[in-house]
């Protein structure tokens, strides 16, 4: 069993899979491994087709394609037991030799689009000669293996985008076009084996180590895969999701936030390899990564190692050149807010006898800005915390560091996103930005805890606070016109009519606004012509799911007079809890 899920390179790789999986609750199930035979390419075109990946996902999000590598599909899924694995590399090995001589050196590529699929479709005469291997090949298996595999009849094709946003279309097909498929390309028959038993779950990829604090928790380590129901992850909404590791086989829970999603064939093995058709190797140049640090079986005994040019820096450098500058709109959730750390009751922990402001924890504000209304407005409109305070810092340098320019500044009327602003202002050292208060851009009405509109602080309070708002600017939607408990229809039709207007402004460069939860899922909908969902549970839990200073990025594609998202300049925040110390109740108990 160790020997087949490692691929059976060496013994001590499978000693170092048993190692780990000792405590593995399935070690001794006989569940066989699942098969699949791919044509996989190598070489300059293989360097292009991996350029594609990169820039398509950059440009145009993840789509389904993304989680498996370049490939043309030859076989079905199929189960082989462990202990009869060597007959199917003896069946690769034996159809590989009846088709060296006939296998086409050079395949015609032609590219084809439609509104869900992208790829390319291999000429009638090579198509025919590869579907003739496949199915010697499910022959062999099936004989000297005793396993039912069945070879691909359908017209073989080599997907470069699947199941896309529709208005990534245009992007998809003009990256698609800028592929030369003449170049040289060594055709390599592949074998690869899955897990079956979580062939639909999501695969996660641990960003940070996490040590267990109770029995049924999950030890991480950074880089290591987990195996997550989707079910499961979609119910889970304090952040935990049940999970089971790719590397040790234990399952447990885990805090989602320490992962990130990973691709589907990303916990494959790759076995063995039969290579058809030589194309001359270019020396290695500085920089370049490995295409297949795997051992691979060629026509003969030996095994080599494929190298690939790391060109993404330098396209995107190109790209800048080319490319005119475009619109960028980002919008950011506000940084962690008081309420949310110390509860509603938050303001009696801060207030003296005397009525003065006492920082009681660190993590409170070091001081409060002076309202009309006194302290009671602060309830219904809580700041940040000191946390919250350095994550917007933290932010804006992140941003300056990435040479970003913020051209302007729209934010939601509520405090903690006005200092939001301010603070990402200051780490972006653009001290002198003035930020324009919109109230179009506050956050839905009907999840306000008090079924009222929270009295907000006036722009001469904000003045007077040192905040730096812009005076001279004339709100699109007035705090008059915001209705309590409005119906989530009214409350798209606000995000649209403010967002446009603002974008319809001779504004250039990036626009940053600053709001809350809900309008980071809602607010970028209508601009990139996505249709608002209707408000349920899944709803709910994906807006208990977004952190701190979540972001979103949009970019204005002026020739074709539409928006679409794009990958955020930046990545996310992440931290853990930290609990309130007593140094009595610890030190002097003791």
């Amino acid at each position: 069993k160790a020997l087949a899920a490692t691929g059976k390179r060496t013994s001590q790789e499978a000693a170092d899979w048993l190692f780990t999986h000792h405590q593995d609750p399935t070690l001794d199930d006989p569940i066989p491994q699942e098969y699949m035979l791919y044509l996989c390419p190598s070489g300059p075109l293989a360097d292009k087709l991996l350029d594609f990946w990169k820039e398509s996902k950059s440009q145009c999000t993840k789509n389904q394609a993304h989680e498996i590598f370049p490939h043309i599909t030859l076989t079905d899924f199929f189960t082989c037991e462990d202990s009869k694995v060597e007959y199917l590399y003896e069946a690769l090995k034996k159809s590989g030799d009846r088709f060296i001589r006939c296998f086409p050196s050079s395949m015609s590529l032609v590219l084809h689009t439609s509104s869900t699929y992208i790829g390319f479709f291999v000429d009638d005469m090579s198509a025919d000669t590869i579907k003739q291997f496949a199915v010697a090949f499910a022959a062999e298996a099936n004989a000297l293996a005793d396993c039912h595999v069945v070879a691909r009849n359908k017209q073989i094709h080599l997907t470069l985008a699947h199941k896309f946003y529709a208005q990534h279309q245009w992007t998809l097909e003009q990256l698609a076009s800028a592929i030369n498929t003449k170049l040289g390309c060594q055709w390599t028959a592949a074998l690869y084996s899955r897990d079956m038993r979580f062939v639909h779950y999501q695969t996660l990829r641990a960003l940070f180590p996490y040590t267990p604090q109770n029995t049924d928790e999950l030890r991480l380590t950074v880089g290591e895969n987990i195996y997550v129901d989707p079910t499961e992850q979609m119910e889970s909404s304090d952040g935990w999701v049940l999970g089971i590791s790719h590397k040790t086989g234990c399952r447990g829970f885990l805090p989602e936030n320490y992962t990130e999603k990973s691709n589907e064939s990303d916990t494959w093995v790759r076995h063995r390899t039969y290579t058809f058709s030589e194309t001359p190797e270019l020396p290695p140049k500085k920089g370049s990564e490995p295409y297949n640090k795997l051992p691979h079986l060629g026509n003969g005994e030996s095994y080599n190692t494929k190298t690939t040019k790391s060109v993404s820096k330098i396209l995107s450098t190109q790209l800048e050149k080319i490319t005119p500058s475009r619109r960028r709109l980002l919008i950011v959730r506000h940084g962690e807010r008081v309420d949310h750390v110390f509860g509603k009751s938050w303001l009696q922990q801060c207030i003296s006898i005397e009525g003065k402001y006492v920082r009681s924890d660190l993590n409170f504000p070091s001081n409060l800005p002076r309202r009309n209304g006194g302290g009671k407005d602060f309830e219904q409109d809580p700041p940040l915390s000191s946390c919250g305070i350095f994550q917007s810092r933290l932010m804006g340098e992140a941003l300056l560091e990435k040479e970003v320019t913020v051209s302007c500044v729209f934010c939601s009327p509520a405090l903690r996103c006005i200092e939001t602003a301010h603070h990402i202002l200051e780490g972006l050292q653009l001290h002198q930005r003035k930020i324009c208060i919109e109230p179009g851009l506050f956050e839905w009405t009907k999840w306000e805890a008090s079924k009222a509109i929270p009295l907000f602080m006036s722009v001469s309070e904000l003045r007077q606070a040192k905040y730096n708002v812009d005076t001279s600017y004339r709100v699109i939607v007035p705090v008059s016109s915001l209705a309590p408990s409005e119906s989530y229809e009214e409350y798209i039709d606000r995000c649209t009519v403010a967002i446009q207007e603002i974008l319809t402004a001779p504004n250039e460069g990036t626009v940053l606004y600053c709001t809350v939860t809900r309008k980071i899922i809602n607010s970028d909908r209508p601009l990139v012509n996505i249709p608002p969902e209707s408000l349920c549970i899944n709803r709910t839990n994906g807006i208990q799911k977004i952190p701190g200073l979540g972001l979103c990025c949009c970019e204005e594609l002026k020739e074709e007079d539409k928006w679409q998202l794009i990958e955020p300049p930046v990545g996310t925040f992440t931290h853990g809890a930290n609990s309130a110390f007593s140094w009595k109740d610890v030190i002097l108990d003791d």
